[in-house]
């Protein structure tokens, strides 16, 4: 492991400087996701900083999600986060395997429900819906949640459909003319409930981010309500308009 010289005659002050250098290890790999770092007592000892800067750098990358610290076994590298795009763009497990990530679904809950009050305020009309709830996982750790709801006249035979090696929106539109047209989004913070926790194999009330989606036909029919669940360790939602 090299260790770079801080340029003490710099007008750029030491903790930035030590903030960069950290970075850089980190971005080149010299730094592995989940390795542990030296500690405030190293990087003192390695750039000849005090344990105040070396720690007021450390709680900065902490905060920049680079880092992340450990009870009583110190700092370590956090693994990179995967940035995609909404849904309504192009579905989750096509942008990843275009990203080269191996991905896998399954399918936890396929039936057929009676719609309650929050469907119907997305899916007015509807009586019963299928529900399907579907576990994603890219490269074996689990990252989302997928929880839809699709109106049962509008798609009767969706259960013979295979949900899980198939994304819902091909199946929707290829058998049942089911085509995305407008979609209305909500984006926020929540925290894991206990079956997200189980699920996700996160810790019970970590943050997560759900996206909220009501999607329309062409003829402005609602077909499905979604709502997804992201590990906010893991994944960062990107989104570009244009202005």
């Amino acid at each position: 492991m090299t260790t770079e010289v801080l340029d003490r005659e710099s007008s750029t002050p030491l903790y930035v400087q030590l903030a960069d250098i950290l970075r850089a290890k980190i971005e080149r790999g010299e730094w592995k996701p989940n390795h542990r770092i030296p500690s405030e007592n190293d990087l003192n000892k390695m750039y000849g900083i005090s344990r105040m800067t070396a720690r007021q750098v450390l709680a900065q990358l902490v905060n920049e999600d680079l880092l992340f610290r450990v009870q009583g076994k110190g700092t370590f590298v956090a693994p990179r986060k995967i940035a995609t795009r909404s849904p309504a763009y192009k579905g989750i497990r096509e942008q990843l395997e275009q990203m080269g990530y191996q991905t896998e679904t399954e399918l936890l809950v396929n039936e057929l429900v009676p719609a309650g009050a929050q469907v119907t305020r997305h899916l007015p009309g509807a009586e019963r819906v299928h529900h399907l709830l579907r576990l994603r996982r890219v490269e074996g750790e689990p990252i989302s949640l997928h929880e839809s709801f699709v109106p049962e006249h509008l798609a009767p035979t969706l259960p013979e459909h295979d949900a899980a090696s198939r994304q819902l929106c091909v199946i929707l539109e290829e058998h049942f003319d089911l085509r995305m047209s407008k979609v209305t989004e909500s984006l926020e913070s929540v925290r894991a409930s206990s079956q997200e926790s189980r699920l996700l194999g996160v810790s019970r009330n970590a943050p997560l981010l759900l996206l909220q989606q009501s999607i329309r036909n062409p003829d402005g029919v609602p077909f499905e309500y979604s709502r997804i669940v992201f590990r906010g360790d893991r994944i960062r939602l990107e989104f570009e308009y244009d202005l």
